[in-house]
């Protein structure tokens, strides 16, 4: 495993081949992700997620929330979920990864990670509800964790730590090889809030 702990450069590809990740690091400051955290934390309708998985119900304890241009019907794990209208931070935090990663976005996908027990196991956001290819703006506040990437044929994996106020950009042919994880840590006892933006595209 290839672990990146160096100062970030946006402009250096992560991955090896088959994709293209950069890494921003932090593009806020720290006070200000900070006060993000805690706005994000208290204003956005934050609710259990919930999966159908080989027909039974499950509930996890991350919590999401999902926002966008429209009400657009999204779905994944085999359950609906519907957008709710921009807030004006979300708006915010919009315009500023799209500044910097030179890509638009109709849509963001919320998550709430009470501490480092709850994580993300390996999946590729592949859905059909999703533009082909399209760029996914991942913007992280809150407790520092690790994020891993591995190769679909190969195995080959690529982690990194995703810092507070950071952003990570996945695009091009990503989704397709590669698959992506959040491991779970019982060091972090603290929270973090992961926005991903993204393009939904309809009638498709």
């Amino acid at each position: 495993m290839e672990l990146f702990n160096i100062a970030p450069d946006s402009t250096k590809n992560l991955l090896p081949c088959d994709g293209t990740v950069h890494y921003y690091g932090k593009v806020l400051p720290e006070e200000q992700a900070n006060n993000y955290f805690n706005r994000l934390l208290h204003t956005i309708e934050w609710r259990n997620d919930e999966a159908m998985i080989m027909g039974k119900r499950i509930v996890t304890k991350r919590k999401v929330a999902w926002y966008g241009d429209a009400a657009f019907e999204y779905t994944y794990s085999n359950v609906n979920k519907y957008a709710l209208p921009w807030t004006e931070e979300l708006l915010t935090l919009k315009q500023l990864t799209e500044e910097l990663s030179g890509e638009s976005y109709n849509s963001c996908l919320l998550n709430l990670y009470h501490n480092g027990e709850e994580g993300m196991a390996w999946h590729s956001d592949g859905e059909t509800d999703l533009k082909k290819n399209g760029a996914i703006g991942s913007v992280s506040f809150g407790a520092e964790r690790k994020f891993a990437f591995k190769h679909k044929k190969s195995k080959k994996t690529v982690s990194l730590m995703l810092e507070n106020g950071s952003l990570l950009v996945m695009k091009g042919t990503t989704q397709t090889h590669w698959l992506h994880r959040l491991p779970p840590s019982r060091k972090i006892h603290s929270a973090r809030i992961n926005l991903t933006f993204r393009t939904i595209v309809e009638n498709q």
